[in-house]
């Protein structure tokens, strides 16, 4: 038979995650598109607790304060724009009460922190090796908050320095959590602010980081998942990106996901999540009259099945699916 297309080869990956397994997704947007799609399906995941991180610099230092639980503070916060912001942390957590600001943050790392202490699954996504630095203190920030571009300097981090941080601090997280198994993920999604020859350059950095970070610590310890050499070499048309063709459209996102799900979830939980999907498609669908007896009696006919799912799989947390549903009924 003629290939068509070239097929990447997914790893074997030595400990499956689902239902029974605490995870943690860090990194770009990309993470935050996989976690959200396994937190929607009720799997315990935690994702981004200091926001969208873009960086290896950025992602290690989230991954330091909270493991020092530090607890932040208003010196920690700057004042730009009426807005209170950190440069640790992407902008949702900004706003213009500091005590809610400092309250958000905090709470966040707190709940962080106690799934980091039991997850056997920590997801590292690296979108850039380009870094904003302050150029007052040489602070690498995590996002600039629409401050002047002359504050900063912006650099491109070498392999070596990038290792240089996180050797030590996968020490420090296998310390803190021995059974912890780390999968690490270039995002595909193209940053061409940079230039396009510059972001192949910061992908290649990352790319050669995470190789040397699996060399140091094995195959046991440390795996890498595709997703940037599946769009590279599977997806290869411009029908498979948004509009502003560097981030992907929602047929290629959907496609890596149901990839990583085939390569990584136990097969008990890839059945479960097909039966929950059932369920969020009925969620979705959007009647001429919501106020309709029939349109009710389905909700509530779901709301059944879904209470059955509890008693089949007592060991899910499916409360915030039946939040959807209790409010779908309310309305």
């Amino acid at each position: 038979m003629i290939k068509l297309r070239t097929e990447v080869e997914l790893p074997e990956f030595n400990l499956k995650m689902g239902y029974h397994h605490h995870s943690l997704m860090i990194g770009s947007c990309f993470a935050e598109n996989i976690g959200n799609y396994l937190q929607e399906r009720c799997l315990p995941v935690i994702v981004n607790p200091f926001g969208i991180l873009y960086n290896p610099f950025s992602v290690a230092d989230c991954l330091e304060q909270l493991m020092t639980q530090k607890k932040f503070e208003e010196d920690d916060l700057f004042f730009s724009n009426g807005l209170f912001n950190s440069f640790s942390h992407h902008g949702r957590f900004s706003g213009p009460d500091p005590g809610k600001v400092l309250s958000h943050i905090n709470a966040e790392a707190a709940k962080a922190l106690i799934h980091l202490k039991n997850a056997t699954h920590l997801f590292v996504t690296f979108g850039t090796s380009w870094v904003f630095q302050l150029k007052e203190s040489g602070k690498v920030v995590s996002n600039c908050h629409k401050l002047p571009a002359a504050l900063f300097s912006h650099n491109r981090l070498s392999v070596e320095q990038i290792t240089e941080i996180w050797i030590p601090l996968i020490g420090q997280l296998r310390i803190n959590n021995p059974n912890l198994r780390i999968v690490f993920t270039v995002s595909p999604i193209r940053h061409l602010k940079d230039g396009a020859h510059e972001n192949q350059l910061s992908k290649a950095t990352l790319l050669l980081a995470i190789e040397a970070l699996i060399a140091n610590s094995g195959n046991d310890l440390i795996s890498y998942f595709p997703s940037y050499e599946i769009v590279l070499d599977e997806l290869r048309d411009y029908r498979f990106y948004a509009t502003d063709m560097a981030h992907l459209s929602e047929l290629a996102t959907d496609y890596i996901r149901e990839k990583f799900a085939g390569a990584i979830l136990e097969q008990e939980s890839q059945l479960i999540i097909n039966e929950i999907d059932k369920l969020i498609q009925a969620l979705k669908h959007k009647p001429f009259n919501p106020l309709e007896a029939g349109y009710i009696s389905f909700i509530k006919a779901q709301h059944e099945k879904l209470d059955q799912l509890k008693i089949k799989y007592p060991f899910v947390d499916f409360n915030t699916l039946i939040r959807k549903f209790d409010e779908k009924i309310l309305d």
